[in-house]
């Protein structure tokens, strides 16, 4: 991920790694699902990876945002957050592993030094992930994820030894190591001989392996497939049971939680647990780890977490009973429900008395695919309308809605509104008496022919839409451009509103923020009174950080 030899780790060109990896992991999630039968056939792997990735993305982008933007955050930082932000959002087995892996990949990659080569760099990275990776499992087991991650490596290494060789030569060979690797998992794992599949785990390394090549060459490889099936019934395994393993079959519960815990205390919790069961993964440092096991005796999993320091976000599946639960609380859905994202307390309020469920988000704060999947999950209607109300979050929405609505049979539409007001006005029409498709059009059309603007107050020096600005300056946006630069807030509202309304518009929405403490929103209504007599205006208090006001014409 480099432009030059050496020193030169780009934080724009990770950033588009890692946004084009979740999108591949996205769209690859169900054919990973569909191969997942080791260690137990609950056809969640590609959902797990993606979860996972989706959450390590949104905590880099965050990152980033808090320091100020692209330009001005530095890489190490950024990659500790992408590191992190995947050891807190890792789903199943297969996540903790990869969330282990990114973690090892972005510390390596955050320690680089101007000197060093960045093929070197690649590849010493890929080599400390896979170490990383093999070290967190209990009970290694080959022809899985775990054997693709060290087969990239070992290419990697290899290719870096060219000294003419980049950092995209090396990705390149790592790719092209997984490939091969996962072609002979089978050979390796007979249970995925059995189902005529390659590992799920080592698939979806291989699709982010892949998204990099193509990020840093322009090449789409072709990638390794293998008949997609879901297996019914979990498959028999001949082999001998793995050391750790309480029968062939495996235990019936997997356990996971976070652990706040110092490192002396994991030896002896790695040992307690594999006393216990199999494909344990304890992952993480500094005081803060993410466990993952599969036993029958729950309660001892858990209690040897307390011992070992305190456990938290503790989750319990029964891989018997998952699918059924899954089939139970879908015939027990009933209604429909608008999830919706605000930026403010008031809004919060605002959207809630209207009977929306309420996910906080805003500046900097923007809600992650697993924040808007749990919200849809556990509204418990058959039908979710959602409402992100941020051009950020339209992406997260519409993958957290696939994955509900192929994971629970639930109806989940995304109206792409952009703006908080175009949220408001989108509910202010929402009809449950409607069909859902006519309810979700009504929405649609009007969110669409709602515009809208904001004001803000300049943080650094920048070139906009509208020229150049300095810190202080108030910036008045337009359909999310800058579009007016001046130094008086009133001045700069009014002429957002008048550009506004050049369009005409029956109805303006005032939305005041936490800054607005000297009656802006007041005056600004009462300009649009006076100069608009036949337009209709409301304002809110919406509390949001950041805006001032936020504005809307219907």
């Amino acid at each position: 991920m480099e432009a030059p030899r050496s020193g030169t780790i780009q934080l724009a060109v990770v950033v588009r790694f890692v946004d084009t990896a979740t999108d591949v992991l996205a769209e690859a999630r169900e054919e990973i699902d569909a191969l997942n039968v080791y260690p137990v056939p609950d056809g969640d792997t590609g959902t797990n990876m993606y979860l996972t990735v989706s959450a390590a993305r949104d905590a880099i982008r965050d990152a980033i945002a808090a320091a100020g933007g692209p330009d001005e955050a530095p890489l190490a930082p950024a990659l500790a957050a992408f590191g992190r932000g995947a050891l807190l959002g890792a789903r199943g087995n297969s996540g903790v592993i990869l969330s282990e892996l990114i973690g090892a990949f972005s510390r390596r990659l955050g320690s680089a030094g101007a000197e060093e080569r960045n093929a070197d760099v690649m590849a010493a990275a890929l080599r400390d992930a896979a170490d990383a990776a093999y070290a967190a499992v209990g009970t290694p087991v080959e022809g899985t994820i775990l054997t693709v991650a060290r087969a990239a490596a070992d290419a990697a290494l290899g290719r870096a030894e060219d000294l003419d060789a980049r950092a995209r030569d090396v990705v390149a060979a790592a790719a092209a190591g997984a490939r091969e690797a996962l072609a002979r998992t089978p050979e390796q794992l007979k249970v995925l001989a059995d189902a005529g599949v390659v590992d799920a785990g080592g698939r979806g390394l291989s699709v982010l392996l892949d998204a990099a090549e193509t990020v840093l060459t322009g090449r789409r490889p072709t990638p390794v497939t293998t008949p997609a099936r879901r297996p019914s019934i979990p498959i028999p395994q001949s082999d001998p049971v793995p050391s750790g393993d309480l029968t062939p079959d495996g235990p019936s519960y997997e356990v996971m939680y976070l652990l706040d815990a110092h490192e002396d205390r994991i030896p002896p919790l790695r040992s307690a647990l594999a006393a216990l069961g199999d494909s344990l993964v304890v992952v993480g440092r500094d005081e803060l780890w993410n466990v993952h096991v599969h036993v029958d005796d729950v309660g001892a999993a858990i209690e040897a977490g307390i011992e070992a320091g305190r456990p938290h976000r503790i989750r319990v599946t029964h891989f018997a009973e998952q699918v059924a639960e899954a089939r139970r609380i879908a015939s027990e859905r009933t209604g429909r429900c608008i999830i919706v994202v605000s930026a403010g307390p008031g809004l919060s309020q605002l959207f809630s008395d209207a009977g929306a469920v309420v996910v906080e988000g805003g500046a900097g704060l923007r809600p992650s695919t697993g924040q808007l999947l749990e919200a849809i999950m556990d509204c418990g209607a058959a039908e979710v309308v959602v409402l992100p109300n941020d051009a950020d979050s339209v992406r997260v929405a519409q993958i957290a809605a696939r994955t509900a609505e192929e994971d629970a049979d639930i109806r989940v539409a995304v109206v792409a509104t952009v703006a908080q007001v175009q949220g408001l006005a989108a509910l202010a029409v929402h009809e449950p008496a409607r069909t859902f498709e006519q309810d979700v059009l009504e929405m649609t059309a009007t969110a669409r022919h709602a515009r809208h603007g904001a004001i803000t107050v300049a943080a650094k020096q920048a070139i906009t839409m509208a020229g150049p600005c300095e810190p202080g300056d108030v910036l008045g946006v337009v359909a999310g451009d800058f579009a007016v630069i001046g130094q008086d807030r009133d001045e700069v509202a009014f002429e957002v509103l008048d550009r506004l309304l050049g369009g005409g518009g029956e109805l303006v929405t005032i939305v005041s923020g936490a800054e607005d403490t000297d009656g802006l929103a007041q005056r600004c209504a009462a300009h649009v009174e006076e100069k608009h007599a036949h337009v209709d205006v409301v304002v809110y208090d919406g509390g949001q950080e950041r805006y001032p006001l936020l504005l809307g014409v219907e």
